[in-house]
């Protein structure tokens, strides 16, 4: 039952109307003026269908111009939250809140520098005492594991015998993330009135912690606020223009959606407050029938979990005006493509949801927006295609002057070249409308100076926007494919994300962007020898797949990101005054680091280090009475392990071992007490790879 009333109801349904109103008219007309645009009348399929393709595609990015558009008069004029509005003084005692960050394969000791500031940032409100962490692991490499307990236990150390922080690592890490958040609330949901989702790379504030736990207790029908995420800690050129223009049109797209959706909004899996009571009881996700692309798991949780929240009548809210919230991005374009492969994936499963039974209208126009944020390639390269067509057509088939017998004239083929011209400017100025107004709003709020000045912003966002034309058709031809694999029934496997400066080789540039330019050079030959004036329409999009390979290399650089930096550009508010959060972070990345192993590395010290023995082993459950089965196999991968060494080991086996407490102990006795010239391997390859001092006793002296 909706526990909005019927004023705001109506309210939502009006503004709703109205944005579907400015979407379609202006689509419709545009639309009609394409057909009056296009020269050939013989070819109406065609003409049709390119109309309408690009009808489509002009509805799509008019809803950006109306959204920020909404945004910019909201950040200009309003002083006050609506949740601050609502919200009214609450009886109930302080509430206990979790900070859930599930993990999968991530570096350990950054994930525990970011819980560290995180809590020492809390430690300075007084509220501490109100706050739980849970590090959840999915991780399924063994060295990984063993990294994670080690990091988290020197957290601990750090921060005291007090600090309330908790590891668990899942056996089974089904559902991905959305499942290790279900674990958790099931095992200790019921203990707190509220959790905030955490990714990885993501800080917020003990400022912004404790004031999202006063808007929950000050409205009781809201289920879940959304914050907006600024993007930090970038140093390669594409990571700098990504972050900037976060930083920049971000806040703008934000409250554009706030408020179009109102209590009707956004969830983006982190970096926002649940209710967890209400998250609990109807946010159950289902699994998918068949097997295919569209079946299984859902693998874009977040949209459902906040349209199942909303269906039971809880609100869900973004709030952009709350500051403190910061998250990383993909440091590359092939980190972030391969990432839009998995959210392409999620968004389309999305199809099979959108008419599902209770779902309000404006979760409905979430999925779809979703879906379109992919399928919108594949129209535009559609759109391309048809037109070239068209053209090749137009250069081989001699027009027909006189279709009907029935005509005493003939009819001549009318092109208006300043009508193309037109809509081509009207379109462009539709994409660039949302970054004028962003720039505006950021002189009027007297900020052009977090942005390095009113040049510098200016010079950022002219070269933000040539990057961008140039990547556009990049991501279109890769978001067609990710589409294109879907439809097809292709599943795509959810692997760990990019973080820091990784940067792209110029093989794996060449193994992903070589297929687009040998399409460029095919595509483009062809237009220009058929048609040399419709090639110059297209030579943006073809010059794009030309010079891809060099400049997806050349923008995953640091060097040229640094460059930027110290000229002035693409700067953030952050990186002009870091706020006290950042600066705590960077103290504590500065910190004690994993020194007792690496990645390389992490099995061999649960087994050789004394101290990580005990610790892994420590967080183990006895295994119980084993089978006899069970137990042969035990001994066997015993037996094996000792006499062929760690290198024998496959990544399952390694798992089984960590696994089984039994196991580990026993491993470590056999490595360390006894006098087995096989065990040799152990100690050899921990000295080798220095997992031990070389100045450790031989095997001799330590078995006796």
């Amino acid at each position: 039952m909706s526990r909005l009333g019927r004023p705001k109801r109506q309210a939502l349904a009006w503004r709703g109307g109205l944005l579907a109103i400015l979407v379609l008219i202006p689509s419709v007309i545009a639309s009609q003026f394409m057909l009056e645009v296009l020269p050939h009348p013989g070819f109406r399929f065609l003409n049709d269908s390119l109309a309408t393709v690009f009808g489509f595609l002009f509805g799509w990015i008019s809803i950006g111009l109306w959204i920020s558009l909404a945004g910019a008069v909201l950040l200009l004029f309003r002083r006050r939250s609506r949740l601050e509005s609502g919200a009214r003084a609450s009886k109930e005692a302080p509430a206990r809140t979790a900070l859930v960050m599930p993990v999968y394969r991530e570096d350990p000791a950054r994930v525990c520098a970011r819980l560290e500031a995180v809590y020492r940032s809390l430690a300075a409100t007084d509220r501490l005492s109100q706050f739980d962490f849970f590090i959840l692991s999915d991780s399924n490499d063994a060295d990984a594991w063993v990294e994670e307990e080690v990091a988290w236990a020197d957290l601990r150390a750090r921060l005291g015998a007090d600090a309330r922080i908790f590891y668990r690592r899942r056996r089974n890490n089904i559902k991905r993330k959305s499942g290790n958040i279900a674990d958790f609330c099931r095992r200790w949901g019921c203990q707190y009135r509220y959790m905030v989702i955490l990714d990885a790379d993501s800080l917020m504030s003990g400022q912004l912690l404790t004031r999202l736990v006063e808007l929950m207790e000050g409205n009781p029908t809201v289920g879940l606020i959304q914050t907006l995420p600024a993007a930090i800690h970038q140093n390669t050129l594409f990571g700098r223009v990504q972050q900037f223009a976060n930083r920049l049109y971000g806040p703008v797209f934000a409250a554009g959606l706030h408020f179009w959706h109102v209590s009707e909004g956004h969830y983006w899996g982190h970096n926002a407050i649940i209710r967890v009571a209400p998250f609990v009881r109807h946010c159950a996700l289902p699994r998918l029938p068949g097997s295919g692309a569209f079946g299984g798991e859902i693998m874009s949780h977040d949209f459902v979990e906040a349209a199942l929240l909303r269906r039971a009548g809880w609100g869900v809210w973004l709030e952009p005006g709350l500051e403190g919230s910061y998250e990383e991005t993909p440091p590359t374009l092939l980190d972030e493509l391969k990432r839009d492969r998995r959210w392409a994936q999620g968004n389309m499963q999305h199809a099979r949801l959108v008419f599902a039974r209770g779902i309000v209208s404006p979760h409905r126009v979430v999925f779809l927006n979703g879906i379109m944020s992919y399928m919108s390639s594949l129209l535009w390269l559609a759109f391309l295609v048809l037109s070239s067509i068209e053209t090749v057509w137009h250069a081989l088939v001699p027009p027909r002057y006189f279709p009907s017998t029935h005509v005493l004239f003939p009819i001549w083929p009318v092109w208006h070249p300043e009508w193309a011209v037109a809509l081509f400017w009207f379109t462009l100025a539709i994409l660039f409308v949302p970054k004028m107004l962003a720039i505006a709003l950021t002189a009027v709020r007297g900020r052009m100076g977090s942005f390095g000045g009113a040049l510098r912003l200016l010079v950022s966002v002219v070269l933000e926007s040539v990057l961008s034309a140039i990547l556009a058709p990049v991501r279109m031809l890769f978001h067609t494919v990710f589409v294109v694999s879907v439809l097809a029934g292709r599943k795509t496997q959810w692997g760990p994300q990019a973080r820091g400066d990784s940067s792209t080789t110029w093989r794996q540039a060449l193994r992903y962007h070589s297929a687009g330019t040998i399409l460029a050079v095919v595509w483009g030959s062809v237009i220009y020898v058929l048609s040399p004036h419709y090639f110059w329409w297209l030579l943006p999009v073809m010059a794009a797949w030309l010079v891809a390979i060099p400049v997806s290399v050349w923008i995953s650089r640091v060097r040229p990101g640094i460059a930027a930096r110290r000229l002035g550009l693409f700067l953030t508010p952050e990186e002009r005054e870091p706020p006290a959060l950042l600066r705590l972070f960077a103290e504590c990345a500065k910190g004690p680091s994993l020194k007792r192993c690496t990645v390389a590395r992490g099995f061999l010290a649960a087994i050789v280090d004394p101290a990580v023995n005990a610790l892994h082993c420590a967080l183990l459950k006895p295994s119980g009475t084993l089978s006899d089965g069970v137990a042969l196999s035990r001994q066997q991968l015993i037996l094996m392990a000792i006499k062929d060494g760690p290198r024998a080991l496959s990544a399952r086996d390694r798992l089984r071992i960590l696994s089984d407490r039994e196991t580990v102990m026993t491993l470590h006795w056999r490595v360390w007490a006894l006098r087995d010239p096989r065990a040799r391997y152990w100690l050899d390859e921990a000295r080798v790879l220095g997992t031990l001092p070389r100045s450790s006793p031989p095997f001799a002296q330590a078995s006796s």
